[in-house]
């Protein structure tokens, strides 16, 4: 964590100073706004706490519940979710109150006896093989909570305008504020009253019964299965020796998904109801508690709970469904997109595959940067597009795997040929459920392939795989990608060829290292950081420009670095000592990202979005791709 840039800091740090719409940011909604987002979900308090990045926007959350989310139904974090905390900056923190996946392990009939289960398979939980981070189980409510938190502390200050609920809104490109919004006070002092407020943007992160859907006009598309689960958070007794463990059972008598839950007692349990008849009108949803435990006990056989306390239980029939676009421009036509659908909104599935909070999180991700840029002035509002064109494809694979992953959970013991064939399964597909298979495709933020050969461990499109480095200034082993916050800003991972740092008696004579000329065309008038930049800002308040060498950091001279990685920033202009690593290894880093990502040993630039997915691969000796790439991208600030 880097702090004291702009003076001494003697209080808690995650605290930034307000400034812009954070400062004495009124009580009451205001008339009129930037942004306003409607719930408090995951999505909106994701895309809550990005805005709260960029306090020259005005951005309001409202929620109709009067408080906090005091119990979540979405429980499982996958990796992706984790290294998004990160950048968010409470991964540890929460990490530290989550349970932990570290196996999964599936059961299925004795086959000397059928009605007993018995384990079949114990596998290490995928996390481990693909990723530096866990794949957690811990309440909605607390990453809710985090959220809020991070949105608190930023310089936007935003918090939930809570008690506030979507009535219904109208379009009107012709105004500044074209977005018209009712809402109704639906507690405190002012409960029922009505009221209209204007925005230049709304984003719906209101649910599967969205009103915000209903009002741009769009629909789910798809069903539900003719399948019904229970589901309950339970504290029990039990003799069932993997309670701590996650489990998919098998029996005769049905199915369950066991989870154990945070804090050492807890566990969710997804239990099978079996087949819904076509004319059952959704009566399977008023199945009471007992007979949900009562099927629990009959799956467990020869095991058995004694349930002290349900916290929380619902019945649900599986649904797949997805709207047809995420933005509210119709399917043909071409203009700036004014009101968003994010989350469960624009898609709903299953709960077993443990999706729906981590999916949501990032269509909040991919949408807020976008937001802030375009409402800075940074990005010419076509890059909203954007937002539909990539979100919406991976709605659609998720629900592909969600319906394949519910249907093996949901089979027979006669329908299953192979008792180990679910386990594989769920170890092949590993990098989908982990939030790793999102590839986005070209477009004016993700770049074409033509020099992918240069960098081939940093696949366009897909996320931004970190790798341990050392630090030069101090020689601590860090993960390059873990410096990177959310703080709405791109990365530009300058590698440099194998001359750059060199000491000055083993440098080739002639021409300087392709790193040095880089950096230098990078403080030339056609730059982007020249270019792009609001005048008056910090060089770095925009590109977040980094120096990894290949060799040894010993090896490395940073006085002789190139004053790029080492800008002076803040009212101070104190130097940023951080932004130059070396490959390794050493004694303290046995990893060399050069060999582990495939780098050229001639240098790469790797350009990698403010949502932390890779934009563009190029080669150092060609800046004027780098130039062409982000005029696309960004409107010319200064010259």
């Amino acid at each position: 964590m880097q702090f004291h840039h702009h003076g001494y800091v003697s209080g808690e740090p995650r605290v930034r100073d307000a400034a812009g719409s954070g400062i004495d940011r009124p009580a009451e909604v205001p008339d009129e706004m930037d942004v306003l987002i409607v719930g408090s979900g995951p999505a909106g308090m994701l895309l809550a706490a990005q805005m709260a990045q960029f306090p020259g926007v005005t951005t309001r959350i409202i929620e109709r519940r009067d408080g906090r989310l005091v119990l979540g139904q979405a429980d499982g974090i996958q990796p992706r979710s984790v290294e998004t905390f990160q950048a968010f900056g409470f991964a540890e923190r929460i990490t530290a109150e989550a349970y932990n996946i570290a196996y999964m392990n599936f059961w299925g009939p004795d086959p000397e006896n059928p009605r007993n289960i018995v384990r079949t398979v114990r596998t290490e939980d995928y996390a481990f093989k693909i990723s530096e981070f866990p794949h957690l189980i811990v309440n909605q409510a607390r990453v809710l909570d985090y959220f809020a938190e991070a949105a608190a502390h930023a310089p936007g200050r935003i918090v939930p305008d809570y008690g506030v609920e979507f009535l219904g809104l109208t379009v009107d490109d012709g105004a500044e504020h074209p977005v018209e919004v009712r809402v109704r006070y639906a507690a405190g002092p002012r409960a029922g009253e009505e009221r209209t407020v204007r925005a230049k943007y709304v984003v719906g992160c209101d649910g599967a019964r969205s009103g915000v859907r209903e009002a741009i006009g769009r629909k789910h598309v798809g069903d539900f299965s003719a399948h019904a689960w229970g589901v309950m958070d339970v504290l029990v007794n039990t003799d069932f020796p993997d309670w701590r463990t996650k489990c998919a059972i098998n029996s005769e008598a049905g199915n369950i998904l066991h989870i154990p839950r945070e804090g050492g007692y807890l566990s969710r349990m997804y239990i099978d109801l079996g087949e819904v008849a076509q004319d059952d009108h959704h009566h399977v949803r008023q199945t009471p508690i007992e007979e949900i435990i009562r099927r629990a006990n009959d799956i467990l056989h020869p095991y058995s709970l004694d349930v002290k306390q349900v916290a929380w239980h619902s019945v649900y029939e599986v649904g797949h469904r997805v709207t047809e676009k995420f933005d509210d421009v119709p399917v043909g036509e071409e203009r700036t997109p004014r009101v968003f659908l994010a989350g469960d909104a624009c898609h709903t599935h299953s709960a077993k595959a443990g999706q729906g909070m981590n999916v949501s999180m990032q269509d909040g991700f991919n949408l807020g940067w976008k937001l802030g840029h375009v409402l800075s002035g940074l990005s010419p509002s076509s890059l909203l597009t954007t937002y539909s064109a990539e979100r919406q494809p991976v709605a659609q694979q998720l629900i592909d795997f969600d319906r394949e992953w519910s249907s093996l959970m949901a089979r027979k013991p006669e329908e299953i040929s192979d008792p180990q064939d679910l386990a594989t399964y769920y170890l092949a597909t590993a990098e989908f459920p982990s939030g790793f298979m999102t590839q986005y495709g070209a477009s004016m933020i993700v770049g074409d392939a033509s020099h992918q050969s240069l960098a081939p461990g940093f696949p366009i499109g897909k996320r931004f795989t970190s790798v341990e480095v050392v630090r030069v200034c101090d020689g601590n082993v860090v993960h390059l990608g873990h410096h990177a916050r959310a703080d709405g800003r791109w990365r530009v991972y300058a590698f440099a060829d194998a001359a750059a740092g060199a000491p000055a008696d083993a440098s080739p004579a002639g021409e300087p290292p392709a790193l040095e000329r880089w950096a230098e065309w990078m403080a030339s008038p056609e730059s982007p950081i020249m270019r792009h930049t609001p005048a008056g800002q910090d060089i770095d308040a925009v590109f977040d420009v980094k120096a990894i060498y290949q060799g040894p950091f010993e090896d490395v001279d940073i006085s002789r670095v190139p004053e790029l990685f080492r800008p002076r920033t803040g009212p101070l202009g104190l130097t940023d000592w951080e932004k130059v690593y070396a490959a390794g290894p050493s004694a303290w880093c046995t990893a060399d990202i050069f060999a582990e990502r495939e780098l050229s040993r001639d240098g790469v630039v790797v350009v990698v979005r403010p949502d932390q997915y890779v934009a563009a691969v190029l080669p150092l000796s060609a800046p004027e791709e780098l130039a062409a790439f982000f005029a696309q991208t960004m409107v010319r600030a200064r010259q």
